[in-house]
Formats: C-alpha cells, structure tokens, sequence
C-alpha cells in the first residue's frame, strides 16, 4: 500500500479557478486509468479540457469536489450563517453570542443588558453557594449571556469562516437564485430575501464562480426551509420527527451534519429559559419583552423544525448534547426524542430496543459507550434536573 499527499491548501496562497478545473479534469481520469497516477497528472492539458467540458457539460460534477477553500464571512446575519450551516459538504468556524457580546441595536442592547444581570442573579441564588467550583462567576457570567441572546435577532450580524468545495459553492449560488425567483413567500422570508441576494452577488464575486456548475438541472432548494409536504413521525432504523424549537436550539442541532434538519417560522411564540418559568412575574416579563422585540425575529422565537437521521447517528448525538454543559433546550429536545424512540422499538420489539435503553439514565458520562475526560461534578447535570 502506498499513501501520499496530492494536493493541500496553504494559507496566504490562493487556488485559481483553472487551477480547480485541471486538478478535477486530471482526477476524473482516474475512472479510465490505464497508466499510473502521475502518468495522469502529466497528460496534454487538451486532452484535460476536454475532459473537463465533458463532466461539466454531462453533470458529472462530483470531481469538482477535490478543490476546497475557505472564506471569512464578516457582517452576516445570524439566520444566514445557519442557512449556510444548514447546507452538507463544509465546516465552520462562527463568532458565538453563546461567549462573545453582538453588535445590537439600542433596544436589544439595553434588554440583553437586563436579562444578563437577572439571569446572573437568579443563577448565583440557585446554584453558586451549593456547587461553587462548576458555577464560577465566568461560567455564570456565560449562562447569563447564552441565555440573554435569546432576545437578539436572527438578524444580528455575526462573522465565520466557512469551508467548502468548488461544486458546493456553485450549487449553494443556484440554490440562493432559485431562492430569490421564488415569487411565494413568507413575511420571514420576505425579510431575508435582501441577504439571500447580496449573498449570492458576493458568492459570484468569488474567482469560482462557474455558470456550468450552478444549473441545478435537478431543481434542488435551500435546506433550511421546509417545504408543504408532510411529515409523518417515524421511529425504527431511520426516523423522523417535528417538535418546536427557538432558533438558538435549531442553530444548534443543525450542526450535527449527518442528521437532515428545516424549518417553519412560527410567529408570535417564544421560547421561555427554564430557570424562569417558577416565577410567574419574570415568565410575565419574559414574554412581554420578548414581544417589544417580535417584528425582528428574537432567537428565542419557536420554529416548527423537522428533523430526519438514522438511529446510529441520533445516538451519536446524544454524546454531544447529553451534557452539562450543553445548551439545556437542545438536551431537553434530544431526551424528548429520545423517550419517543425508546418506547417505539420497545413497541414493535426492534432489535436494538435494549440498546437505546442505555441512553436514557442521564447525560453522557452515564453513557458505556462514552469517556468524559472532563468530569463536571454538578451531580443536576448529570442527572438532568437542572433548570440552565
């Protein structure tokens, strides 16, 4: 066996598009190679070229693959780092309102700086005292904010650096247009529309733009939006369920990209943090504030969300979410499906009904399957019975 690099990217050193195109014209001679690799690498660029207009022209696109790049997105609304996110073939990097303070207008400033400090207080009295070494006052601090964001916009800009491939980039940019021709949409969308549009004039600005990769002969659309056709709620080898969910929890889970994720905006409900909701005058003002800021679509504003995934990768999730220290909506969604999942195997005596059981007993560190090599001591993690 022999193994060797062939092609790296190199920071400060950027790739042209011919560049691209020879590199997948020379690897999609590899289905008809009859001489070695570096034969190949080797051969007259026509004969190259014309093999590259073959696979453009035949959509034989997945050569086009091998080439990635990476690109700083800066200014971008929220929403359109997790319709990116949302899309397969990349990884991210994005600022987080989890640990950083945003760029907000007057209004969300002055209530993001109020929840933090009632969140902080409330946080400090339930928890601090009794287990101080995990509630430090960064970690409270953290929490206060995680939790504050919820009523700042999807608009919010945000920055991320964001690597993909030569034909994902010239898929998304058709999938962006079709957006737009779209002449059916939602208020949210309505909103959104501007970005989509700025987004994929800046897309195209971009040395890789190539008309004959973003055809979309198959007429395939942007992820992030579900579509009218219904979902019926399945739980076996495969599944697929619906349930409500604020955007931060969608952004959330979404990441996990081996599970498919969309969306329907849901106006006028809101998400209430759970370290709330034993006081009826802050569940009050929650929601009051959460409507002073409604008609920019609060984080915390619910959406319909639809999610489909194997049984394997559904419990690999669980070893992210599953965790002390992981966002509590997005656990407490997971340990809903969860219950769903384990009673419908149980029902129809699935061969791995006993398996899902093992997942059941707390967070990941309960887990046979799991090594925590970072071990919290707050005993309400594990159990789950925490309330942020």
């Amino acid at each position: 066996m022999e193994i060797k690099v062939i092609a790296s990217t190199k920071v400060g050193e950027i790739a042209s598009k011919s560049d691209f195109d020879i590199f997948s014209g020379k690897t999609a001679g590899i289905c008809y190679l009859k001489s070695s690799y570096d034969e190949l690498m080797n051969e007259d660029i026509d004969k190259t070229r014309r093999r590259i207009k073959q696979t453009k022209e035949g959509g034989h696109h997945s050569v086009y693959e091998h080439n990635t790049f990476s690109i700083y997105l800066d200014g971008i609304p929220k929403i359109i780092a997790m319709l990116l996110n949302n899309e397969k073939q990349y990884s991210t990097s994005e600022k987080s309102a989890r640990y950083t303070i945003m760029a907000l207008s007057q209004k969300e400033q002055v209530l993001y700086n109020k929840w933090v400090e009632i969140f902080k207080g409330k946080i400090t009295k339930l928890y601090a005292s009794e287990y101080p070494n995990f509630f430090t006052d960064s970690r409270i601090e953290k929490l206060a904010q995680e939790n504050a964001r919820l009523l700042t916009s999807v608009f919010t800009p945000c920055s991320m650096v964001y690597t993909t491939n030569y034909r994902q980039i010239n898929y998304l940019i058709a999938f962006l247009d079709k957006f737009v021709a779209n002449e059916s949409k939602t208020d949210f969308e309505n909103r959104l529309q501007p970005y989509i549009e700025e987004l994929s004039a800046k897309l195209k600005e971009l040395p890789y733009y190539d008309v004959d990769l973003a055809r979309n002969e198959k007429c395939r659309s942007l992820s992030l939006f579900h579509d009218d056709k219904k979902l019926e709620e399945y739980f076996g080898d495969v599944y697929a369920t619906s349930y409500k969910a604020s955007f931060t929890a969608f952004a959330q889970l979404a990441r996990h990209r081996t599970i498919n994720y969309s969306l329907k905006v849901i106006e006028g409900e809101f998400y209430v943090p759970e370290i709330l909701r034993d006081s009826e005058s802050f569940t009050e003002l929650w929601l009051s504030d959460m409507k002073e800021v409604a008609s920019n679509y609060p984080q915390g504003m619910l959406v319909e969300t639809y999610e489909m995934g194997t049984l394997d990768d559904f419990l690999l999730k669980l070893k992210e979410r599953k965790c002390a220290c992981a966002q509590l909506e997005a656990m407490r969604i997971c340990n809903d499906i969860l219950a769903k999942y384990e009673y419908a195997l149980r029902m129809k005596i699935h061969p791995r009904a006993e398996e899902i059981m093992n997942y059941t007993k707390g967070s990941r560190c309960t887990f046979a399957d799991y090594q925590c090599h970072a071990k919290c001591g707050f005993p309400l993690g594990v159990d789950e019975t925490r309330k942020i």
